[in-house]
């Protein structure tokens, strides 16, 4: 905008009516009580801060700071409202305003935010993050994280005007991708149903906010299984060191995070696919397999998780490691590409022989004698006792684990740690709870996920314990230590348990020898019938 010098006093009262209010003020928000209020001293004592102003032409004014003032003005009825005029540019207009409302408590640092931007979005002069911190008097990291605010979806907008959520929370959000960022809206509030049957939503600490987004959003770029440099796996995005997205790529905005990290989830997968096929077409002969729980999708190419060993590329960490198959190679051994699961694109080595005599040991075949039929039995015996009292065992820990965590908290952790767990495992906690499969493509994981999304904080409290000591007793040695650790720590008396499993049993084995030992009962003789 271009303004004209006119022959003007510097301060002069001027008519309300030759006043327009500024297009480019950040301030758009304007509380009707505070505004009544201050019409009331405006009332009693006038404005006793005179608005400042710049000429539009020689009859009216464009008000550069002051809207309130002169909106409170026109509700106490004032004719007249004293005026600074001064000559400024649209840029010195813009510093003028962003300067004054920085210097007010009540602005919303969404305003503020608008203001950065409306500045660095100028054509003339030319302006830095670097010099806008210069002029308010703000660090640069400062400007940068406020101007982010202006690429928040609307969804956040609305809440964060609404004071649903904190400018903690909105500028973390303001950091992620549209598409990520009302998916981690929800992520702010948890649901209270301690009041009856209506929930409330209850806003967590920004810390929450954060460590949800550092474990579903952002991605370790050291981690990712294809090249960063690589231009031609998302032509659009192009190569990771370049984009802005990454974290690394822009420290001012990024500086809480540690690691180099990509902020675009979507970006990060089409990539890894790209990468998937493009190692394919390179080597065609490399071995496809799956990460995840259960079946492979209905087509795919992938070697379901049960039907190959990985071989550990790391050396065992102690002597009881050195027997197990994942430490040993063998003639079988080929190297393998994930093409399905969360470590999709990595490469492997494996053994798929199921004949591989060291990844896949045939079981010895039982003896024909009595003596060594006996001796199974009751080796099945025990081994069944020892089965049903660690079950027994466990149950008694899991319900004397106390309620601590948040339920985001917990559910986040229990999904994760279920990944843990082998299918076998997986089924032992969905048996302890009642969870069956209604039909046959029922998968154990989708069930248990269903499950937990619907269980209150005690009962994910609860799961979490078990599916640990089942994960440690899987990698221990001594799978029977982790179980006793476990009921020291929660007080269980496991010789009790003991006891009555064994009571239990014995009790099943007599009714079962007493119903074979009983005769047959006779068939009642047919009853005579006579033609009518």
């Amino acid at each position: 905008m271009s303004t004209q010098n006119i022959a003007a006093t510097e301060y002069r009262n001027v008519p309300l009516s030759v006043l327009t209010e500024s297009k480019s003020n950040p301030r758009r928000i304007f509380e009707d009580a505070a505004l009544k209020e201050l019409a009331e001293s405006i009332r009693s004592q006038g404005v006793l801060s005179p608005l400042l102003v710049r000429p539009l032409n020689e009859r009216s004014f464009e008000i550069v700071a002051g809207a309130r003032r002169y909106r409170a003005a026109q509700l106490a009825e004032s004719e007249t409202i004293p005026v600074r005029i001064v000559n400024l540019t649209d840029a010195e207009a813009l510093e003028a305003q962003l300067i004054e409302n920085l210097q007010r408590r009540d602005v919303h640092p969404l305003e503020e935010a608008q203001g950065f931007r409306a500045l660095l979005n100028l054509d003339e002069p030319k302006y830095s993050i670097e010099q806008i911190a210069a002029k308010t008097g703000k660090s640069p990291a400062y400007c940068a994280q406020r101007l982010r605010l202006t690429e928040l979806s609307p969804a956040v907008v609305e809440a964060f005007y609404k004071d649903e959520i904190g400018v903690g929370h909105a500028l973390l959000l303001a950091k992620l991708q549209p598409a990520e960022q009302e998916q981690a809206l929800a992520a702010c509030f948890r649901e209270d149903w301690g009041g009856g049957s209506k929930s409330k939503r209850i806003l967590l600490p920004v810390r929450n906010l954060q460590q949800w987004i550092e474990h579903n959003i952002l991605l370790i770029l050291k981690d990712a299984p294809f090249s960063k440099s690589d231009t031609t796996l998302n032509p659009q995005a192009g190569a990771c060191l370049d984009c802005p997205k990454r974290t690394g790529h822009n420290k001012l905005l990024f500086a809480d995070v540690q690691q180099d990290a990509c902020t675009d989830p979507a970006c990060y997968q089409t990539k890894v696919d790209a990468h998937v096929v493009k190692t394919l077409a390179a080597k065609p002969k490399l071995v496809q397999i799956s990460a995840a729980y259960g079946q492979p999708a209905e087509g795919s190419a992938a070697i379901p998780r049960n039907q190959y060993i990985e071989i550990k590329q790391e050396k065992p960490t102690g002597k009881h490691q050195q027997d197990w198959p994942e430490y040993k190679t063998c003639k079988s051994t080929t190297e393998a590409i994930i093409t399905e699961g969360t470590e999709k694109g990595e490469l492997r080595k494996i053994c798929a022989d199921p004949n591989c005599p060291v990844h896949h040991p045939k079981k010895q075949k039982p003896t024909a004698d009595a003596n060594g039929k006996a001796e199974q039995e009751k080796q099945r015996r025990e081994e069944a006792l020892a089965q049903a009292t660690g079950l027994r065992v466990l149950n008694a820990i899991v319900a004397a684990v106390p309620v601590r965590l948040m339920k985001r908290d917990l559910l986040f952790i229990v999904e994760r740690v279920a990944t843990m767990l082998d299918e076998r495992r997986l089924e032992v906690v969905t048996r302890n709870r009642g969870i069956k499969k209604a039909k046959d493509s029922d998968s154990i994981p989708k069930l248990l996920s269903a499950y937990v999304r619907k269980a209150d904080e005690g009962e994910l409290g609860r799961m979490l314990v078990e599916m640990v000591i089942l994960h440690t007793a899987r990698t221990q040695p001594d799978a029977g230590n982790a179980l006793k650790q476990a009921a020291e720590h929660y007080k269980v008396d496991t010789d009790t348990i003991a006891l009555k499993v064994k009571q239990e049993f014995t009790a099943k084995e007599k009714a079962q020898a007493a119903k074979k030992a009983s005769p047959k009962a006779q068939p009642k003789p047919a009853k005579k019938t006579t033609a009518a």
